[in-house]
């Protein structure tokens, strides 16, 4: 199975997840930094949010059945969900540990070794990420996206947490190691906000991206100049949304009345096949229409 496979990066990201547990765990125990202890509580939602995302994914990969007819291709936007709201409650946690260290302040340790585990952690993190969001735009997986999203988060995380305790060592305030243990907690609990936010949208059938409906309607238009006789076409009531990997499209083909039912179907027959040429992963349906009728569903639609 190749690397980029969804399932293949998700069970990557779990162990790189176990590993910076163990380095970033460590490296807070030996220098008592309230910013790296909650770098390391926050590589806990790492793991369970890549575990989650696997299951996900993998639920995701079943084949349409009699019970779920359109696939299961949204299972995706629940672990973006579950991982959202997971990172919420990490944040919570760890504002209220840091604020409890603002309030009684106590010296840090061992800064060198804390530091390069740190660092050594972050440099796992920010390969896996890369991994996670390449995959993510070829297969255009939510859950994948949303786990590389959570690690680019995560390593600015480190990254802020190291200034802060670089700062401590030099100025010898360490107020400011719990002060920046809240900011890494509200930057955490925005990012788990926006992942809540973009898996309700997906679970609320939102629409295709700007840039697949761009191509959709650019190959209408490609293929009604194709056709012979094409300026009798029409096409309107397109309706579009997606579900993870797959998007769906729904529209009216409008054909003068004198057409044969054989030429209409056979230019529906090629319609189809240039919008999933269009759009890889488009199922599309396509009512057929005299041009002087619409369909009584539309006007039944318009009177509710």
């Amino acid at each position: 199975m190749a690397l980029s496979e969804p399932k293949v990066l998700l069970r990557l990201s779990v162990v790189v997840a176990l590993l910076t547990i163990v380095l970033k765990s460590v490296a807070g125990y030996l220098t008592n930094s309230m910013g790296l202890i909650s770098d390391a509580m926050e590589s806990f939602v790492n793991l369970a949010g890549a575990s989650f995302a696997l299951a996900m994914v993998s639920i995701a990969a079943r084949p349409a059945d009699e019970g779920h007819p359109y696939g299961h291709h949204k299972a995706e936007y629940f672990s973006s969900g579950f991982e959202g709201a997971l990172i919420l409650g990490a944040g919570c946690a760890i504002v209220a540990f840091a604020l409890m260290r603002l309030w009684r302040p106590e010296p840090l340790e061992q800064l060198g070794w804390g530091t390069a585990l740190s660092v050594l952690s972050a440099a796992f993190n920010a390969g896996m990420a890369w991994l996670l969001l390449r995959g993510s735009r070829s297969h255009k997986s939510i859950a994948l996206e949303a786990d590389a999203r959570h690690l680019i988060a995560d390593v600015w995380t480190t990254v802020g947490v190291l200034v802060g305790v670089g700062v401590v060592a030099l100025t010898g305030w360490l107020w400011l190691d719990a002060l920046v243990a809240v900011a890494v907690g509200l930057n955490i609990l925005f990012e788990g906000a926006r992942l809540v936010w973009r898996s309700s949208q997906g679970l609320m059938d939102a629409a295709i991206d700007p840039a697949a409906q761009a191509a959709l309607q650019e190959a209408l238009e490609r293929f009604k100049a194709a056709v012979p006789d094409g300026q009798h076409l029409r096409f309107d009531d397109i309706v579009t949304r997606s579900a993870g990997r797959r998007a769906f499209a729904d529209l009216h083909m409008h054909v003068p009345g004198d057409w044969s039912l054989e030429r209409a179907a056979t230019l529906r027959d090629g319609l189809e096949r240039a919008l999933i040429e269009a759009v890889p992963g488009l199922r599309v349906t396509i009512q057929l229409l005299p041009l002087n009728m619409e369909p009584r569903v539309g006007l039944m639609e318009q009177e509710a």
